[in-house]
Protein backbone atom coordinates (compact mmCIF):
# COMPACT_ATOMS: atom_id res chain seq x y z
CA UNK A 1 0.00 0.00 0.00
CA UNK A 2 3.07 2.48 0.94
CA UNK A 3 4.23 1.98 -2.90
CA UNK A 4 3.13 2.60 -6.55
CA UNK A 5 5.71 0.49 -7.95
CA UNK A 6 2.58 -1.09 -10.28
CA UNK A 7 1.07 1.34 -12.43
CA UNK A 8 -2.39 -0.17 -11.36
CA UNK A 9 -4.46 0.86 -7.95
CA UNK A 10 -5.07 -2.90 -6.96
CA UNK A 11 -6.34 -1.27 -3.41
CA UNK A 12 -10.01 -0.31 -2.41
CA UNK A 13 -11.45 0.43 1.33
CA UNK A 14 -13.94 -1.99 0.81
CA UNK A 15 -12.03 -5.08 -0.31
CA UNK A 16 -9.97 -4.79 2.25
CA UNK A 17 -12.39 -4.64 5.10
CA UNK A 18 -13.53 -7.76 3.69
CA UNK A 19 -10.59 -10.10 3.14
CA UNK A 20 -8.46 -8.34 5.64
CA UNK A 21 -10.32 -6.66 8.45
CA UNK A 22 -8.26 -8.60 10.82
CA UNK A 23 -4.95 -6.45 10.05
CA UNK A 24 -5.72 -2.91 12.15
CA UNK A 25 -7.54 -5.40 14.37
CA UNK A 26 -4.17 -7.24 15.66
CA UNK A 27 -1.88 -4.11 16.21
CA UNK A 28 -1.75 -4.39 20.24
CA UNK A 29 2.03 -4.72 20.44
CA UNK A 30 3.15 -2.60 17.85
CA UNK A 31 0.57 0.11 19.20
CA UNK A 32 2.30 -0.32 22.86
CA UNK A 33 5.72 -0.01 21.65
CA UNK A 34 4.31 2.50 19.90
CA UNK A 35 4.00 4.37 23.27
CA UNK A 36 1.99 7.45 21.77
CA UNK A 37 1.66 10.66 24.05
CA UNK A 38 -1.03 13.38 23.94
CA UNK A 39 1.98 15.87 22.08
CA UNK A 40 3.48 13.45 19.34
CA UNK A 41 4.12 14.11 15.78
CA UNK A 42 3.77 11.03 13.98
CA UNK A 43 4.68 9.89 10.49
CA UNK A 44 2.57 6.87 9.54
CA UNK A 45 3.88 5.33 6.54
CA UNK A 46 1.39 3.10 4.33
CA UNK A 47 -1.67 3.93 6.59
CA UNK A 48 -3.82 2.42 3.67
CA UNK A 49 -7.75 3.12 4.72
CA UNK A 50 -6.27 5.32 7.81
CA UNK A 51 -8.33 3.15 10.90
CA UNK A 52 -5.52 2.54 12.95
CA UNK A 53 -3.80 6.27 12.00
CA UNK A 54 -7.66 7.53 13.18
CA UNK A 55 -6.92 5.13 16.79
CA UNK A 56 -3.97 6.95 17.29
CA UNK A 57 -5.04 10.61 16.20
CA UNK A 58 -7.44 9.75 19.28
CA UNK A 59 -4.62 9.42 21.60
CA UNK A 60 -3.14 12.92 20.78
CA UNK A 61 -4.14 16.16 22.43
CA UNK A 62 -1.72 18.48 21.24
CA UNK A 63 0.11 16.61 18.60
CA UNK A 64 -0.65 15.23 15.01
CA UNK A 65 -0.43 12.44 13.09
CA UNK A 66 0.46 12.08 8.78
CA UNK A 67 -0.85 9.11 6.92
CA UNK A 68 1.47 8.84 3.37
CA UNK A 69 0.17 5.93 1.09
CA UNK A 70 0.70 5.51 -2.50
CA UNK A 71 -3.08 4.17 -3.00
CA UNK A 72 -4.96 7.12 -4.48
CA UNK A 73 -8.13 4.91 -3.36
CA UNK A 74 -7.26 4.28 0.19
CA UNK A 75 -6.33 7.97 1.04
CA UNK A 76 -10.21 8.90 -0.42
CA UNK A 77 -11.67 6.46 1.83
CA UNK A 78 -9.76 7.85 5.00
CA UNK A 79 -10.03 11.18 4.13
CA UNK A 80 -13.97 10.38 3.56
CA UNK A 81 -14.23 8.44 6.95
CA UNK A 82 -11.73 10.74 8.85
CA UNK A 83 -12.37 14.60 7.67
CA UNK A 84 -9.53 17.29 9.12
CA UNK A 85 -12.95 19.17 10.07
CA UNK A 86 -14.03 16.43 12.58
CA UNK A 87 -10.71 14.92 13.14
CA UNK A 88 -8.06 18.12 13.25
CA UNK A 89 -5.27 16.13 14.85
CA UNK A 90 -5.40 13.46 11.72
CA UNK A 91 -4.20 14.32 7.68
CA UNK A 92 -4.10 12.01 5.35
CA UNK A 93 -1.69 12.46 2.15
CA UNK A 94 -1.52 10.36 -1.27
CA UNK A 95 2.60 9.91 -1.52
CA UNK A 96 4.93 6.98 -2.85
CA UNK A 97 6.50 6.08 0.36
CA UNK A 98 9.53 4.52 -1.76
CA UNK A 99 10.09 8.02 -3.15
CA UNK A 100 10.22 10.11 0.05
CA UNK A 101 13.26 11.32 -0.16
CA UNK A 102 14.72 11.40 -3.88
CA UNK A 103 12.91 11.40 -7.39
CA UNK A 104 10.05 14.31 -8.34
CA UNK A 105 8.09 12.56 -5.30
CA UNK A 106 10.43 13.87 -2.59
CA UNK A 107 7.79 15.10 0.46
CA UNK A 108 8.47 17.95 2.85
CA UNK A 109 7.33 15.84 5.49
CA UNK A 110 11.13 14.09 5.14
CA UNK A 111 12.45 17.54 7.84
CA UNK A 112 13.78 16.23 11.18
CA UNK A 113 11.09 17.16 12.94
CA UNK A 114 8.92 14.30 14.08
CA UNK A 115 8.91 12.46 17.08
CA UNK A 116 7.90 8.88 15.86
CA UNK A 117 7.61 7.39 12.46
CA UNK A 118 5.35 4.52 12.22
CA UNK A 119 4.51 1.74 9.96
CA UNK A 120 1.88 -1.39 10.40
CA UNK A 121 1.45 -3.95 7.82
CA UNK A 122 3.28 -1.92 4.84
CA UNK A 123 6.96 -2.08 4.94
CA UNK A 124 6.97 -5.64 3.30
CA UNK A 125 5.43 -3.69 0.14
CA UNK A 126 7.44 -0.79 0.42
CA UNK A 127 11.04 -2.05 0.49
CA UNK A 128 9.89 -4.79 -2.20
CA UNK A 129 12.24 -3.34 -4.84
CA UNK A 130 16.44 -3.32 -3.21
CA UNK A 131 17.13 -0.39 -5.28
CA UNK A 132 14.68 1.82 -3.08
CA UNK A 133 15.09 -0.83 0.06
CA UNK A 134 17.64 1.70 2.18
CA UNK A 135 16.29 4.87 0.93
CA UNK A 136 13.17 4.07 2.45
CA UNK A 137 14.63 3.44 5.89
CA UNK A 138 16.79 6.23 5.13
CA UNK A 139 13.74 8.82 4.99
CA UNK A 140 12.16 7.18 8.32
CA UNK A 141 15.91 8.50 9.95
CA UNK A 142 16.26 11.69 8.75
CA UNK A 143 12.23 12.33 9.24
CA UNK A 144 13.27 11.79 13.33
CA UNK A 145 14.07 14.73 15.24
CA UNK A 146 17.22 13.47 17.61
CA UNK A 147 15.95 11.16 19.98
CA UNK A 148 12.68 9.96 18.02
CA UNK A 149 11.87 6.72 17.89
CA UNK A 150 10.96 4.49 14.35
CA UNK A 151 8.12 1.28 15.23
CA UNK A 152 7.03 -1.02 12.89
CA UNK A 153 5.67 -3.91 11.97
CA UNK A 154 5.88 -6.08 9.18
CA UNK A 155 5.88 -9.13 7.29
CA UNK A 156 8.96 -11.11 8.27
CA UNK A 157 10.78 -14.32 6.58
CA UNK A 158 8.28 -17.42 6.38
CA UNK A 159 5.16 -14.62 6.17
CA UNK A 160 2.45 -16.70 4.38
CA UNK A 161 5.14 -18.97 2.83
CA UNK A 162 2.19 -21.40 1.62
CA UNK A 163 0.73 -18.54 -0.38
CA UNK A 164 3.75 -17.32 -1.97
CA UNK A 165 4.34 -21.05 -3.13
CA UNK A 166 1.23 -21.52 -4.13
CA UNK A 167 0.67 -17.91 -6.33
CA UNK A 168 4.14 -18.84 -8.61
CA UNK A 169 2.76 -22.52 -9.04
CA UNK A 170 -0.42 -20.79 -9.97
CA UNK A 171 1.69 -18.88 -12.36
CA UNK A 172 4.39 -21.51 -13.80
CA UNK A 173 0.28 -23.57 -14.27
CA UNK A 174 -1.07 -20.70 -16.70
CA UNK A 175 1.77 -20.50 -18.41
CA UNK A 176 4.49 -18.04 -16.99
CA UNK A 177 8.23 -18.57 -16.82
CA UNK A 178 10.10 -19.76 -13.60
CA UNK A 179 11.97 -16.43 -13.51
CA UNK A 180 8.57 -14.36 -14.21
CA UNK A 181 6.73 -16.12 -11.49
CA UNK A 182 9.63 -16.17 -9.04
CA UNK A 183 9.94 -12.06 -9.84
CA UNK A 184 6.17 -11.27 -10.15
CA UNK A 185 5.98 -11.95 -5.95
CA UNK A 186 4.96 -8.20 -4.55
CA UNK A 187 6.85 -8.92 -1.19
CA UNK A 188 9.84 -8.70 1.13
CA UNK A 189 10.22 -10.47 4.03
CA UNK A 190 13.39 -10.30 5.50
CA UNK A 191 14.81 -11.68 8.80
CA UNK A 192 15.37 -10.19 11.98
CA UNK A 193 19.36 -10.09 11.51
CA UNK A 194 18.35 -8.33 7.99
CA UNK A 195 16.46 -5.60 9.38
CA UNK A 196 18.73 -4.97 12.08
CA UNK A 197 21.85 -4.82 10.29
CA UNK A 198 19.89 -2.40 7.72
CA UNK A 199 18.52 0.12 10.52
CA UNK A 200 22.07 0.35 11.94
CA UNK A 201 23.66 1.09 8.57
CA UNK A 202 21.69 3.95 8.20
CA UNK A 203 22.36 5.28 11.53
CA UNK A 204 19.55 3.83 13.96
CA UNK A 205 20.44 2.73 17.69
CA UNK A 206 18.39 -0.53 17.94
CA UNK A 207 16.39 -1.09 20.37
CA UNK A 208 14.65 -4.38 19.47
CA UNK A 209 13.81 -6.28 16.39
CA UNK A 210 11.33 -9.62 16.85
CA UNK A 211 9.76 -12.03 15.12
CA UNK A 212 6.54 -13.48 15.63
CA UNK A 213 4.96 -17.09 14.34
CA UNK A 214 1.35 -15.67 14.40
CA UNK A 215 -1.31 -17.94 12.79
CA UNK A 216 -4.00 -15.54 11.65
CA UNK A 217 -7.33 -16.67 11.09
CA UNK A 218 -8.93 -15.33 7.69
CA UNK A 219 -12.36 -13.79 7.24
CA UNK A 220 -15.35 -15.22 7.01
CA UNK A 221 -17.54 -12.44 5.11
CA UNK A 222 -18.65 -13.19 1.75
CA UNK A 223 -16.13 -12.40 -1.21
CA UNK A 224 -13.47 -12.73 1.68
CA UNK A 225 -12.30 -16.03 3.15
CA UNK A 226 -8.79 -17.49 1.15
CA UNK A 227 -10.12 -16.07 -2.94
CA UNK A 228 -10.63 -13.06 -1.37
CA UNK A 229 -7.11 -12.85 0.18
CA UNK A 230 -5.59 -14.39 -2.77
CA UNK A 231 -7.70 -11.52 -5.22
CA UNK A 232 -6.60 -8.86 -2.96
CA UNK A 233 -2.78 -9.79 -1.98
CA UNK A 234 -2.08 -11.16 -4.83
CA UNK A 235 -3.78 -8.70 -7.23
CA UNK A 236 -0.31 -7.64 -8.72
CA UNK A 237 0.85 -11.40 -9.06
CA UNK A 238 -2.29 -12.40 -11.12
CA UNK A 239 -2.09 -9.34 -13.51
CA UNK A 240 0.61 -11.62 -15.00
CA UNK A 241 -1.97 -14.42 -15.82
CA UNK A 242 -4.09 -13.63 -19.38
CA UNK A 243 -7.13 -11.20 -18.35
CA UNK A 244 -9.86 -14.07 -18.58
CA UNK A 245 -7.54 -16.50 -16.97
CA UNK A 246 -7.34 -14.62 -13.50
CA UNK A 247 -10.47 -16.19 -11.84
CA UNK A 248 -9.51 -19.30 -12.85
CA UNK A 249 -6.14 -18.54 -11.69
CA UNK A 250 -7.33 -17.73 -7.95
CA UNK A 251 -9.65 -20.95 -7.98
CA UNK A 252 -6.47 -22.98 -8.71
CA UNK A 253 -4.23 -21.63 -6.19
CA UNK A 254 -7.12 -21.63 -3.88
CA UNK A 255 -7.70 -25.31 -4.35
CA UNK A 256 -4.15 -26.30 -4.42
CA UNK A 257 -4.37 -24.03 -0.71
CA UNK A 258 -7.86 -25.71 0.77
CA UNK A 259 -6.70 -28.62 2.96
CA UNK A 260 -3.17 -27.17 4.05
CA UNK A 261 -5.60 -23.98 5.65
CA UNK A 262 -8.20 -25.20 6.62
CA UNK A 263 -8.60 -27.17 9.82
CA UNK A 264 -10.34 -29.94 10.45
CA UNK A 265 -12.51 -28.86 13.83
CA UNK A 266 -14.65 -26.19 12.75
CA UNK A 267 -13.86 -25.84 8.76
CA UNK A 268 -12.20 -22.27 9.52
CA UNK A 269 -9.67 -21.07 7.56
CA UNK A 270 -5.59 -19.80 8.73
CA UNK A 271 -2.38 -18.93 7.04
CA UNK A 272 0.72 -18.82 8.57
CA UNK A 273 1.38 -15.28 9.16
CA UNK A 274 5.11 -14.51 10.46
CA UNK A 275 5.22 -10.59 11.82
CA UNK A 276 8.54 -8.51 12.34
CA UNK A 277 8.45 -5.67 14.95
CA UNK A 278 11.08 -3.19 15.42
CA UNK A 279 11.80 -0.65 18.05
CA UNK A 280 14.61 1.82 16.41
CA UNK A 281 15.72 5.13 17.98
CA UNK A 282 17.77 8.17 16.23
CA UNK A 283 20.27 9.56 18.05
CA UNK A 284 20.27 12.99 19.79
Amino acid sequence: MGSSEESRDFWTSKQYATSAAFVPQLTQKVVQYLAVEENDRILDLGCGDGILTAQIASALKSGYILGLDASPSMIQSAQHAYPTLTHPRCEFRVKDCTQLIEGPSRDGAIDGTWDKVFSNAALHWILRSPSTRLSVLEAAYRALKPGGTFVFEMGGAGNVSEIHAALTAGLLHFGCPLETARAASPWFFPSDAWMKNALEGVGFTVDKVELEYRPTKLTEAQNGGLEGWVKLFGASVLDHVEESKRDECVGWVSALLQTIVTREEDGSQWLGYVRLRGVATKGA
